[in-house]
């Protein structure tokens, strides 16, 4: 393609240059030929002779021929040619003996009214100079164009090959288990650095999953190993005490009671990794969050009496955001769970709803114990307990599945103090 527009250019350059000069000629041949049938009056041959005799004395750049009409030169300073009216470009010089000039002749000739022809013509010489001039321009400038494109190529080769190979080098590195390693970014904004910032995202989305793999295993591997080996002590006991089928079936079915508790944090553990997989965000749709909260308000409001807390809600209709139903009812129904699990009788607990033009804004509060300010990041954590003992019912999971869900959805979960008792805080990005 640069070829190709090279030659195009050199093809437009070389045909206007030459025309101009050839337009040149053909008007200074034009009036000089006027002039000279002027100069003779319409006196004849003999008139012309006379004049052309000067001319060829007076202006030796001109050519001038005159012929009578068998094809006799007559005067001026060329050789015989064939007699053509018009403009003419005679290719071989048919200048006399007497004299010589590089290139060929352009002229105009004219046939006169006794038979005799009457030309005059000037040398293409500085037309053959141009064309020329200017295919040896082009030809330099395409050979200095030539090299200066290889050696920007080879430039531009080394350092692409220099940028890949320390891609190569970080990618090696990871490979061999040091995911802490990030390609340099430059700064200068070009594809590598795009691809760059794409590739250490990838690896910091990576690092965080193998870290939360690792905590989940390492939770597993300390949260896990009490109940298991309650559950064995238990079966255990009852092989070497009970004696009787009433007993046996009763240590049998608080040993299922204990597994059951154990499937359910397997169940709940594996929900988490799979949202902090991402995978559920390619079904988000349009969820009415106004009437889910009322929903859940309302399941949970007999529970509430049943406490003697009171459950209040103070919901703005027609909010929406765009998410997984099922996983916000999930994220929702747990703070709410929470509230009416771990408050005393006579909390107030409040779900609440609004919007302003940039957020959908939601909260759960209760006014009770709280969560100390110490504790508030670490009960995000999984199978993190503020109980210690652990003899109350749970698996220290619930606000690890919430964060986990608020995160996929891009909203912001804050804990803070409802003065007194705890306030979640759920707060959605509306779109722009």
């Amino acid at each position: 393609m640069f070829a190709v527009s090279v030659l195009v250019l050199f093809g437009i350059v070389m045909v206007s240059a030459t025309s101009f000069i050839a337009r040149q000629i053909d008007r200074t041949v034009a009036s000089e030929l006027a002039e000279v049938q002027a100069d003779a009056g319409g006196g004849g041959q003999a008139a012309l002779r006379s004049v052309i005799d000067g001319l060829t004395r007076k202006s030796p750049g001109i050519f001038y021929l005159l012929q009578d009409p068998a094809g006799t030169v007559v005067a001026g300073n060329m050789e015989a040619i064939r007699p053509q009216p018009g403009l003419r470009t005679l290719t071989r010089t048919r200048q006399a003996a007497s004299r010589h000039a590089a290139g060929g002749i352009r002229g105009q000739g004219v046939v006169l009214p006794d038979g005799s022809y009457l030309f005059v013509g000037l040398s293409d010489f500085e037309l053959g100079e141009m064309r020329e001039a200017i295919t040896r321009a082009f030809t330099i400038g395409l050979a200095a164009t030539v090299l200066l494109a290889v050696a920007g190529g080879v430039a531009m080769s080394v350092a692409v090959l220099r940028r890949i190979e320390a891609i190569s080098g970080i990618s090696r590195g990871i490979m061999l288990g040091d995911l802490g390693q990030r390609i340099p970014l430059r700064g200068t904004g070009d594809e590598f650095d795009h691809l760059s910032a794409s590739l250490n995202a990838m690896l910091d989305r990576i690092q965080g999953l193998m870290s939360g793999l690792q905590q989940v295993s390492n939770d597993i591997a300390h949260d896990l190993r009490t109940p298991l080996t309650r559950l064995r002590q238990r079966l255990e006991l009852a092989r070497r005490r009970e004696a009787t089928v009433d007993g046996l079936q009763a240590a049998v079915d608080a040993a299922i009671e204990q597994t059951d508790a154990i499937l359910d944090t397997f169940a709940a553990l594996l929900r988490i990794a799979q949202i902090e997989a991402g995978s559920r965000k390619s079904g988000f749709s349009a969820v009415d969050l106004s009437g889910l909260l009322a929903e859940l308000s309302e399941a949970y409001q007999v529970a509430a009496e049943e406490k003697g807390q009171v459950l209040v809600a103070a919901i703005t209709p027609g909010l929406y955001v765009r998410g997984d139903r099922e996983l916000l009812m999930l994220l929702y129904s747990n703070l709410i769970d929470n509230a009416v699990r771990h408050a005393p009788a006579g909390t107030e607990i409040r779900v609440e709803a609004s919007a302003d033009p940039a957020r959908v804004r939601t909260c759960v509060a209760d006014t009770g114990a709280g969560i100390p300010v110490a504790y508030r990041d670490k009960v995000l954590q999984r199978f993190f307990r503020l109980e210690a003992s652990r003899t109350t019912p749970g698996n220290g999971l619930g606000l690890s599945l919430v964060n986990a869900i608020a995160t996929l959805h891009g909203a912001g979960l804050t804990l803070a103090d409802n003065q007194p008792g705890l306030r979640c805080q759920v707060d959605f990005s509306r779109p722009g």
